[in-house]
């Protein structure tokens, strides 16, 4: 095998088994592809954006011997893919606790843990804000929780309970996939821009960095759905 088309296998491994469950009859996911294609731009473009930028600054960087070479910018198209089939899986996989599991919702503690977890957040990203990756991921993380409950009438179809349920299921395949982009490494991390706790070979922001991406992708898949029907 090529080695060049690492991060792009990796990426391919895991959209296939999300993409042909897409189509089981009880969830029925591809109907909802309508909401879903609209509600990854917004958060695609935004991350996208934060990636050249931290790129360029020299937070992370990728590995020239397991990406394809195709790029936009100074990222790997590979890494650009990134961000619209990681929420396509995680989408999917809220969508069956929704379907599968629909009587766990509207649960006051899980709001009390979502907006505990924003307070930390908050907090911690100030006492770190030299570090680029632990300040902004974690900082951004709490305005946009922040948003949400403040204009709680506005996502009122966002459900806490099924957010959390939904990204600690989320958290297994996606440990996995950047323990191999992380283990190899297809991606490498200075240090000295994160707090240097790592879940094996994975940066600890890494767990924010992505709750964020899913959290903005289901609020807006939510609102669109809502906005529809």
């Amino acid at each position: 095998m090529n080695q060049h088309y690492t991060y792009l296998i990796i990426l391919a491994a895991s959209f296939i088994g999300p993409f042909a469950l897409s189509f089981d009859k009880k969830v029925a996911f591809y109907k909802k592809w309508k909401y879903l294609f609209p509600a990854m731009l917004l958060p695609a473009v935004i991350y996208i954006v934060w990636d050249f930028y931290f790129t360029a600054k020299g937070v992370w960087s990728f590995n020239e011997n397991y990406i394809t070479g195709l790029k936009i910018y100074n990222l790997p198209i590979e890494e650009v893919l990134f961000f619209f089939i990681v929420p396509y899986c995680c989408v999917f996989i809220y969508e069956c606790i929704k379907n599968y599991f629909p009587e766990i919702k509207n649960k006051h503690t899980a709001d009390v843990i979502l907006i505990t977890t924003a307070l930390i957040l908050w907090l911690t990203g100030i006492i770190f804000y030299n570090k680029y990756y632990t300040s902004w991921t974690f900082i951004l993380n709490a305005v946009f929780i922040t948003v949400i409950y403040l204009n709680k009438n506005y996502f009122k179809t966002f459900d806490a309970t099924t957010f959390l349920v939904s990204y600690c299921i989320m958290l297994i395949p996606f440990l996995i996939v950047n323990g191999f982009l992380t283990a190899i490494p297809v991606v490498l991390y200075n240090n000295a821009e994160n707090l240097a706790i790592r879940i094996y070979t994975i940066p600890f922001e890494d767990t924010f960095y992505g709750m964020l991406l899913i959290l903005m992708t289901i609020v807006i898949y939510e609102k669109l759905k809502e906005n529809r029907t």
